[in-house]
């Protein structure tokens, strides 16, 4: 069965092809290569056995999409990740994530649409939510207004595949992510973000490594434990295996709604110091940081409500907080070896 992964050669696209290859489908990556290298189908094909097929392909040129589905029209579902996702950059440069994000999944869709049987998986973020009044969050928190642009797109998209799916033979479900970090246990995939991390993992593996000279945590007054703000960090591979389960709900029919949703954590909550402190336990360091003014976009905290992907979907994140940066520090040494 052959499954079209978009930015397939990203950091969560790679670990769900890793995961689609090990449970036995047949993936075609799709990926412009703007934030990422061809040496991740090394790491692959390293840990599967498998060389994934590969196209390089930019989906903002609706007729090279077009095209793609004439030529694949075999494609029995899609998992969609290519997309921006910075929320500081799409705030300085809101034209290119509304490009980037809107016009690629609108392109996907009207070639899904002339499908007699459709199924996506789309990869949206608890950014949807902005700064929830209640946590932990559930999915049916309701929809604040978007904190930049990035969490904008998200929201429209979301609100495109809905109202796609009411009139066309799409059924989709939207996995809500929360803060996806960490590598594969083999060190052959994991997080390489071109230039600046804009993620607070790899700027602290960076900066253990000496990359970087300190870290900056943005504010220390917010109403939290310790003053930093809270998040949902997520072990890559828990994030991916979520993916294969959804994937496998839509081609099994086991959906009882045409677009579905669920929040994608551990459940618990992680300040920005807690993380430092997991990160120096498990790599044996003081880490150099320096307390910085907020950053614009940020929210004070926001965590899953995992119940309904536990209890639906039969998926649980299985992986610790400091298990995760255990994989990521991993992943930083043999990158920099």
């Amino acid at each position: 069965m052959k499954i079209l992964v978009t930015g397939g050669l990203g950091f969560i696209g790679s670990h769900t092809v890793v995961e689609l290859q090990n449970e036995g489908f047949d993936v075609i990556i799709v990926d412009n290569l703007s934030n990422t290298s061809l040496d991740v189908l090394d790491g692959i094909s390293n840990i599967t056995g498998k060389i994934p097929a590969f196209e390089k392909l930019d989906l903002r040129e609706k007729d090279k999409v077009q095209e793609f589905f004439k030529r694949h029209s075999d494609v029995a579902g899609v998992i969609h990740f290519a997309a921006s996702k910075a929320v500081g950059e799409s705030v300085e440069n809101p034209l290119l994530y509304y490009e980037n994000n809107i016009n690629t999944l609108v392109y996907i869709l009207q070639e899904l649409q002339k499908k007699t049987d459709a199924s996506l998986i789309f990869s949206s973020s608890c950014t949807v939510y902005g700064q929830a009044e209640i946590m932990p969050i559930t999915e049916d928190a309701s929809i604040q207004e978007a904190m930049s642009p990035y969490g904008n797109t998200k929201q429209i998209g979301e609100e495109i595949i809905t109202d796609v799916a009411k009139v066309t033979n799409v059924n989709a479900i939207l996995l809500r992510y929360f803060n996806p970090i960490g590598s594969h246990p083999s060190a052959e995939i994991g997080e390489l973000p071109i230039g600046v991390p804009q993620n607070l993992v790899p700027f602290i593996t960076q900066t253990g490594f000496g990359l970087r000279k300190e870290l900056s945590v943005y504010g220390d007054d917010y109403p939290t434990v310790d003053g930093t703000a809270v998040r949902d960090y997520i072990h890559v591979v828990d994030l991916a295996k979520a993916h294969v389960v959804a994937l496998q709900r839509l081609l099994n029919k086991k959906n009882v709604a045409k677009v579905e949703t669920f929040n994608l954590g551990t459940g618990t909550g992680s300040t920005v110091l807690e993380v430092i402190k997991a990160f120096e336990k498990v790599s044996g360091q003081k880490l150099p940081y320096k307390i910085v003014g907020r950053r614009e976009g940020d929210i004070t905290s926001a965590y899953a409500n995992t119940d309904k992907a536990n209890n639906i979907l039969g998926w649980k994140a299985q992986s610790s907080l400091e298990e995760s940066m255990a994989s990521a520090w991993k992943w930083e040494q043999k990158v920099r070896s």
